[in-house]
């Protein structure tokens, strides 16, 4: 009997691995990742300094634990080179394993900075546990950091590290944090926020080169600004996974493409989570990948069962004014409509008829985040 094969140990591979033990204890389930393979949830590491939290203490089972506790065998420190959509087969840096089914759950990786100058190899990412310790080492006993972009991950970051005592630049290209997200008064509104705990944005620029200098780096940006930094973290996306779907011929396009099922256009394998593009959408965030799993682990032991998709607010993790969005459709035709108070701001999107599309929720409104999701499911 082949087994299921997960090529990934993030928080997608390890909850479709749960899922699938709550339906079936004895299908051999094989789970390969290139990292140590200790369970952690990614979306922890955006906010793990202003609580003191170190790298081994945000992950909370070992791969050992984690293969002992869902009766499979888990491969860490592998890594996994080619897929035989054929044979059935991957092939990993320690060997061939053969498949019956196979779920890519690879995650994304970093946008490549593109900086030039001495200290451009020095700048950091954070993408995974390991990065989170070396980040950590790297900002230990120091005091100014520079975050490059003020996307979701930017402002995670940015209002962590200011709330842990550093002092944070940010640089940004848009005119306003989060605005593919933000109508801009709700965006406006979380850095005027973030500016009141200390964050220096720098708004419509981005960073040219990192030079190494004798207390750390000089950033410079497009306009000619220098900011001075002792340490330097590019957060300005993330894209998916997907080199190795379509070096083996998988259709791939911002990730690996998928049908409502999560099946990939090769036989018995499907991709889930980060590096997945589900009846083209691409959704990188928690609650997708969780109904994802749950659904997966239905079709993996005998009842195919598509992935459906509530309405699904974000929730930025951003103390100093959290954030809820809701963005339209991609096409809706329609407008923001915006109200300010003291303590938050509720942009709703409409269309002509006046029905709600979207919304942008800061500070106290985030409350009607519920209610409105239920409104548009509706």
């Amino acid at each position: 009997m082949h087994p299921i094969v997960i090529v990934g140990s993030g928080l997608a591979g390890y909850t479709l691995l749960k899922e699938i033990r709550k339906r079936d204890a004895a299908t051999p389930v094989t789970l390969v990742t290139a990292d140590d393979g200790a369970f952690y949830s990614k979306p922890n590491l955006s906010n793990a300094f202003a609580t003191g939290r170190t790298a081994a203490a945000l992950a909370s089972a070992s791969a050992e634990k984690m293969a002992a506790d869902q009766n499979a065998t888990v491969l860490a420190h592998t890594r996994v080179t080619a897929i035989d959509t054929q044979a059935q087969r991957i092939r990993t840096d320690g060997g061939e394993i053969e498949y019956g089914k196979l779920v890519l759950a690879l995650g994304a990786d970093p946008f490549p900075h593109g900086l030039a100058g001495s200290g451009a190899a020095g700048v950091l990412a954070v993408n995974d546990l390991a990065d989170y310790a070396a980040f950590r080492s790297a900002v230990d006993g120091k005091k100014r950091i520079t975050v490059l972009g003020g996307g979701l991950i930017g402002c995670e970051f940015a209002n962590d590290l200011v709330h842990a005592g550093f002092t944070v630049d940010v640089v940004h290209l848009g005119a306003w944090p989060l605005e593919r997200l933000l109508p801009v008064e709700a965006g406006q509104r979380l850095a005027d926020s973030l500016a009141a705990l200390g964050v220096n944005w720098h708004f419509g620029r981005t960073g040219k080169r990192v030079d190494a200098s004798a207390n750390g780096y000089r950033v410079e940006l497009d306009n000619g600004d220098v900011i001075e930094a002792d340490a330097v973290l590019s957060a300005i996306g993330l894209r998916p996974r997907t080199q190795l779907a379509q070096a083996a011929g998988i259709a791939v396009g911002r990730g690996i493409q998928t049908n409502g099922l999560l099946e990939t256009g090769a036989a018995n394998v499907y991709a889930m989570g980060d590096c997945a593009e589900v009846e083209g959408l691409n959704l990188p965030y928690v609650q997708p990948l969780m109904l994802q799993a749950r659904a997966l682990a239905a079709t993996l032991t005998g009842t195919p069962t598509p992935v459906v998709y509530p309405a699904m607010p974000v929730m930025v993790k951003t103390p100093a004014h959290p954030v809820a969005v809701l963005p339209p459709k991609i096409g809706a035709v329609g407008g923001w409509k915006v109200e300010c108070s003291d303590t938050g701001v509720c942009a709703l999107h409409v269309d002509e008829a006046g029905r709600l599309q979207g919304f942008a929720l800061t500070g106290s409104e985030t409350g009607r985040r519920n209610a409105l999701a239920k409104e548009i499911a509706a």
